[in-house]
């Protein structure tokens, strides 16, 4: 795809690309659109030198679709729809060190996730990304047609329930709320993406717990094994925060993973989430 307004900029042959010479705030129509289009394309998009207000930052993710308000994590004052990302310097644990994809646990999963920079530490922080497009394209033909007739069961009991092991000991135990609105919904394993109209592998080890029909210990290997293939390096990309920096992720075709190497400093992120819709099995 060629654009004529906006340079984009691959990160890795894996996933996302940098978009360049946009300002957020001010974007023409035509700029809208390529944007856009960069998005679908490669899964997860970055900005840099966006220093964005909290209404900037808002009114950004409406022209995207409604925002869904996630329900477990501290909003940032003032701003109900917008989530606090927050690590400081005593906690050894951080939120989102493992890879994921955000709100699977949901009946209308989200479209995508715009995070932006507020505070970072000197070195460290960065976030991962994964290709769900390349990781279901690059398996087996026998278990592609297997895996488009499976549906799969995705909880937030675990993680964000009352007896999740967050609220029983580590420094997140006062960080999330609401641990009596979780929930499960069914999903597809493989999705026909509604923007791109390709096949993305939907499942991931935070919230993914089994097989429609399967028990979790019949489930475990195969979703095991998907987890390990999924991860693999060529699939993959890491950005590296700096001032002024956003990402803004595709829910239904990438995973993301914040690394951990940064204790003893603050790092705090402002995360806007896009509502989605259900989700449509893809059909040989």
């Amino acid at each position: 795809m060629t654009y004529e307004t906006v340079q984009v900029r691959k990160l890795t042959g894996g996933c996302g690309a940098e978009l360049l010479g946009v300002d957020l705030a001010a974007m023409s129509n035509r700029q809208w659109g390529e944007v856009q289009r960069a998005f679908a394309e490669h899964g997860v998009v970055f900005f840099r030198d966006q220093n964005l207000t909290p209404e900037q930052h808002l009114e950004f993710a409406r022209r995207w679709g409604p925002i869904d308000v996630n329900r477990f994590f501290t909003a940032v004052e003032g701003y109900p729809e917008i989530a606090e990302v927050r690590k400081e310097p005593a906690q050894k644990q951080n939120i989102g060190g493992g890879w994921h994809t955000d709100h699977t646990y949901d009946a209308e999963p989200a479209m995508g996730s715009i995070l932006l920079v507020r505070e970072l530490p000197e070195e460290g922080g960065d976030t991962l990304f994964a290709n769900m497009y390349l990781a279901f394209e690059t398996l087996s033909e026998g278990l592609k047609q297997t895996l488009r007739g499976m549906r799969a069961v995705h909880s937030s009991v675990h993680v964000f329930g009352a007896k999740a092991n967050l609220y029983k000991d580590g420094d997140l135990k006062d960080v999330f709320k609401n641990p009596d609105q979780v929930g499960d919904a069914v999903h597809p394993v493989v999705i026909r993406h509604p923007l791109s109209g390709r096949e993305s592998l939907y499942v991931n080890p935070a919230f993914t717990i089994h097989f429609e029909g399967w028990s979790a210990d019949d489930s475990k290997p195969l979703l095991e094994h998907l987890y390990r293939h999924a991860a693999r390096p060529e699939f993959t990309c890491r950005f590296r925060w700096r001032e002024g920096s956003m990402a803004f992720w595709d829910n239904r075709a990438t995973w993301h993973y914040a690394a951990n190497d940064y204790h003893g400093e603050r790092r705090l992120m402002h995360r806007i989430t896009v509502a989605g819709c259900r989700l449509e099995a893809a059909r040989s």
